[in-house]
């Protein structure tokens, strides 16, 4: 092998690790994105039950007070 050929070699492994790296803080970004996106769906669920709860309590009251 010629050194040019070991030179480009060497070179596209260095770069393949470092896409590698890349890659995987990327893949561990999406993840705590996925994660941080639950929550907030979980939360907008609890509010949305609780504005729900607090509109019967409103009805409730306003049927009572007729």
């Amino acid at each position: 092998m010629g050194d040019d050929v070991a030179a480009i070699l060497l070179t596209l492994a260095a770069e393949n690790a470092d896409l590698r790296k890349q890659l995987a803080a990327s893949q561990d970004m999406l993840v705590e994105t996925a994660i941080d996106a639950g929550n907030m769906h979980a939360l907008v669920e609890a509010m949305r039950t609780e504005r729900d709860a607090w509109r019967e309590e409103a009805e409730r009251r306003n049927i009572q007070a007729a």
